[in-house]
């Protein structure tokens, strides 16, 4: 509790208990009236106070005002009557309660909100002289190296140089596995080190690094509004001016047709109390409350499952999705290349694949790459000599004297060696040995584990449409789509195709549904642009795609977009909920204020009763880890 909430609870203590006392006190007159205002200025003197400055500043239809004119009118009748102040005290007691359980909730919601996303690190270690030196991470220049020991956080994305270690990654991915991680591995800022000490060599300064980002994307999301929020905000500009002045007619026009339309008294107390009575029902308190709130909180919530919503007004708009298009390399598929087959070999397998990457030894092309993992022993380059690589073939060499040649059917027919057409999805690499046909590898890209299951999730929460773009071969792109189940592929297509299937897409749709893309690269910063909403992959996307996007996953895994949909249809059922309760009833109570059967304990229902549910309800939505 912070000290501000703490003061006013010892306020609403002090007024509570003077208002009680007082009504064993026999005194009456004028007397009553000042011991009487005690409490109410104890407790309402800043209300006052901002009633006045609205006044004064031109900005008066607020709350203050509604709350100032009832409680000061509803005391000037009890003086002029000689009846009970302690109505007029118990309205301005209970706002203010009201006010302090607003304050207390909202301040509870971003606590939890930190607390879940408290991954900013205070320090990096630096070594010097054979001693950790703590510094401050903006300090720390890339390519610079640091220590992060066990219980610590790292600091600053880079690559570990030294060291293995178990990660824990929920703060950014909002999983509790454990990821391993060992000498060469990619490491990301926000991570808390579990058990060895990891050196680590810096790619990015902190600024750039993920931790920063997350912190800047959830820090800034409050300010971008939805609809729904500012249609509230215009709702309350209108709605206040109309009904202080509707409580005006109210006291005024009534007295007035009795007096000279029917010749009977005119009770002005009566309709005073009823006006006053409708000005504290009308408070739209809940409503300019609860549905900032409840964006704020959906937002909160999606961050500790590893899902980032720039702004409330994309909350709002991933709501409504029904298509969702996705790119293949790094969103489908992991991106990274894998010999998953070996066919017609002559030799031992492990034999072939010694040769392809020794031939391959010197390209850091990702083929290369993995065909030198597939063999995953050291290379010992000096057995291999005259290297050439034929730009859009393959290489050559000679390994321990023996020609070898690796590369694709274009290749083969070069060297005019007879091959075997594979009949596999993937990349090809023919391999010929001593001037003979000795098998082909087969390498391809993998599924990412849940994509398949991601699908189906987004057709179970009622997407009517997905789809595949790509830069990739037909053959391959049908093969991923078939066997993940999307529902319509486009292949070997360059960035601006991708942006016309988009605009096609785009104009199919109906106005209503939107169309997210998911990507990761830079070349899909221009159609995360220009869907309705952009999801990027966090961690291993291209700086380019998650600034342009709207969602950042973090970790990475396409099962969380149907959960962000899920999240942020919750998030709207819950602003929804609170619009039609908080307006229901205030129009329930307005009547029955009008019509004289609501008094000032009713009145106060309809305001802090209301605005209460309203708030303990907008912070459901913090709450998705059972989505």
């Amino acid at each position: 509790m912070s000290r501000k909430q703490k003061k006013m609870l010892v306020r609403i203590l002090i007024a509570a208990a003077l208002m009680i006392a007082l009504n064993f006190v026999p005194v009456q007159g004028y007397v009553r009236f000042a011991l009487y205002l005690v409490p109410y200025l104890i407790i309402g003197y800043d209300i006052l106070i901002k009633a006045f400055k609205g006044i004064k500043n031109r900005q008066a239809f607020d709350e203050s005002l509604l709350m100032a004119i009832a409680t000061i009118g509803a005391i000037a009748i009890a003086l002029v009557e000689n009846g009970d102040y302690t109505e007029a005290i118990a309205v301005m007691l209970f706002y203010q309660v009201g006010e302090w359980f607003q304050s207390y909730a909202v301040g509870k919601s971003r606590r939890n909100i930190s607390e879940l996303m408290d991954i900013r690190p205070d320090y990096a270690n630096i070594e010097t002289d054979g001693k950790l030196e703590q510094v401050d991470p903006d300090e720390v220049e890339p390519g610079s190296e640091i220590v992060v020991q066990p219980g610590e956080k790292v600091p600053i994305d880079g690559i570990v140089t030294e060291g293995s270690s178990t990660l824990n990654t929920s703060a950014l991915t909002g999983e509790s596995i454990p990821r391993e991680v060992e000498t060469g591995d990619e490491i990301l800022s926000g991570c808390i080190n579990m058990t060895g000490v990891l050196r680590i060599r810096t790619t990015k300064e902190f600024g750039e690094s993920t931790v920063s980002k997350i912190l800047d994307l959830v820090e800034n999301a409050s300010s971008r509004k939805s609809k729904s929020e500012e249609f509230i905000t215009k709702f309350a500009r209108i709605y206040t001016p109309a009904v202080v002045y509707s409580a005006i007619a109210l006291a005024v026009l009534p007295p007035l047709v009795r007096m000279f339309g029917v010749g009977l008294p005119a009770e002005w107390g009566t309709w005073i109390y009823r006006a006053l009575t409708f000005l504290v029902i009308s408070c739209p308190c809940a409503l300019v409350i609860s549905i900032p709130l409840s964006f704020f909180a959906g937002i909160g919530g999606a961050s500790n499952a590893g899902v980032l919503i720039k702004g409330s007004n994309y909350m709002e708009t991933l709501s409504q999705t029904k298509y969702v298009v996705f790119d293949k390399t790094g969103t489908l598929t992991k991106g990274v290349f894998e010999v998953n087959a070996v066919h017609h070999n002559e030799m031992a397998r492990e034999k072939l694949l010694e040769y392809a990457a020794l031939a391959e030894s010197a390209s850091s092309h990702p083929i290369s790459k993995s065909l030198q993992r597939a063999y995953g022993k050291e290379l010992d380059r000096s057995r291999v000599k005259d290297i050439k690589e034929i730009s859009g073939n393959g290489v050559t060499a000679l390994v321990d004297g023996i020609p070898v040649a690796a590369g694709n059917d274009k290749l083969m027919k070069k060297l005019g060696i007879e091959y075997i057409d594979c009949h596999h999805v993937g990349t090809i690499i023919h391999m010929a040995i001593d001037g003979k046909y000795a098998g082909h590898i087969v390498i391809s890209d993998i599924e990412k584990p849940h994509a398949a299951e991601a699908v189906r999730e987004l057709k179970a929460s009622g997407v009517v449409k997905t789809v595949m773009l790509t830069g990739d071969i037909d053959r391959v792109a049908r093969q991923v789509a078939s066997s993940i189940g999307i529902d319509q592929v486009y292949s070997e297509l360059l960035p601006e195709d991708k942006v016309a299937k988009v605009e096609e897409l785009l104009a199919e749709k109906k106005e209503k549904e939107k169309l997210a893309f998911v990507g990761d690269g830079i070349n899909d910063a221009p159609v995360l642009t220009r869907a309705d909403i952009g999801i990027a992959m966090g961690a291993m996307g291209s700086d380019a795609a998650i600034e342009a996007a709207d969602v950042v996953l973090m970790d990475d895994d396409p099962l969380k977009i149907a959960k962000a949909i899920r999240i942020s249809r919750k998030c709207l059922r819950i602003v929804y909920e609170n619009i039609w309760f908080a307006i229901g009833i205030k129009v329930i109570c307005l009547i029955l204020g009008a019509v004289g059967i609501a008094n000032m304990w009713l009145a106060i229902f309809a305001d802090v009763g209301v605005m209460i549910i309203a708030v303990l309800n907008a912070i459901r939505a913090l709450f998705v880890k059972k989505l």
